[in-house]
């Protein structure tokens, strides 16, 4: 059965794979972006097929987002400034997108009676708690204005689905990473950003001594848990929150390694490449390993793609696009 789905930042990094993805399955896909960070190269293909339409524009402006969820079945929001760092250097951009946008998007939905709304949280939001793995229930302090804006998207879909009866799922993503994530710009993420680097014989930064680690997480496993958020009538899944990780941890010492090892197959003087350490960055979490329990038991929710085969696919992507 063909459904209605609106996918907000459709032409950024996760959401052009969740169009990409919905479209092949035959869905009625809309696109918004208002191309700040997203780039309408990402979509180009798309935007050939019956079933998918764009929409450029801003989810600080709410007449758009009316426009955006009208006659949809279920809304995957995605838009959003990333990056800590940014939010550090501009707070009051990130909290008017982050927080702003998110209000509305929520007032939106519920407006036009729209089914589920289900939104990317963060693994941000668990701060300065030093628990691992980290489980939902148990969040510490904000470590950035970044996370702030995260978490209180979590509220205010708490607050919508008590007061208002909107369907909302937030699923906490743990450093997503794969094919069209944007290597370039200041905010780039760190395995894009990386692999650019050994490719172009360039030295990587690790900020600090290499032993802070991650749950990096591979797209395909995002797009998997974003299918089964939209589609599940489980009722301990409506108005809760995911961890959606692979729920392994690896430190950015055995990343870079990882990296030169995938990318040695088409170059093998990447391996021999040395490795620069700066200093550690402002806001940073050092460590964070997801338990994905509910996420499977709630959700069926099941990872397919570890560390070292999501950056074979990655790399392979790179390679053939930089």
């Amino acid at each position: 059965m063909s459904l209605k789905i609106l996918i907000t930042g459709a032409a950024g990094f996760i959401g052009s794979n969740l169009c990409e993805y919905f479209v092949s399955m035959g869905h009625d896909v809309l696109g918004l972006d208002n191309l700040s960070t997203g780039s309408l190269s990402n979509i180009e293909g798309l935007r050939l097929k019956d079933n998918f339409n764009f929409l450029k524009g801003d989810i600080r402006d709410i007449e758009t987002c009316r426009k955006a969820v009208l006659n949809r079945d279920y809304v995957l929001h995605q838009a959003a400034l990333g990056s800590v760092p940014r939010s550090i250097n501009d707070p009051i951009t990130s909290n008017d997108v982050n927080v702003g946008g998110f209000l509305n998007m929520l007032v939106a939905c519920k407006d036009a009676g729209v089914k589920k709304m289900v939104y990317a949280a963060s693994s941000s939001t668990y701060g300065d708690s030093k628990a691992l793995p980290k489980v939902e229930e148990r969040i510490g302090k904000p470590l950035s204005p970044y996370a702030i804006t995260k978490y209180v998207n979590e509220l205010y879909a708490d607050v919508f689905y008590k007061t208002y009866g909107l369907n909302t799922i937030g699923l906490r993503y743990f450093n997503v990473f794969g094919r069209r994530q944007d290597p370039n710009g200041a905010y780039a993420a760190v395995i894009p950003l990386f692999t650019k680097q050994l490719m172009n014989k360039q030295s990587p930064t690790i900020n600090g001594d290499g032993t802070y680690s991650r749950d990096f997480t591979y797209i395909d496993n995002v797009i998997q848990a974003n299918e089964k958020a939209m589609l599940t009538v489980h009722p301990e899944a409506v108005n809760s929150i995911f961890n959606i990780a692979y729920g392994e941890r690896t430190d950015l010492k055995m990343l870079v390694d990882l990296l030169k090892m995938s990318l040695s197959k088409y170059d093998k003087s990447i391996l021999n490449i040395e490795v620069i350490y700066g200093p550690v960055r402002e806001g940073d979490v050092p460590h964070s390993l997801a338990s994905i329990d509910k996420a499977k038991r709630i959700l069926n929710y099941q990872p397919q793609f570890n560390l070292r085969d999501g950056l074979d696919e990655a790399v392979d992507w790179y390679w053939s696009h930089l």
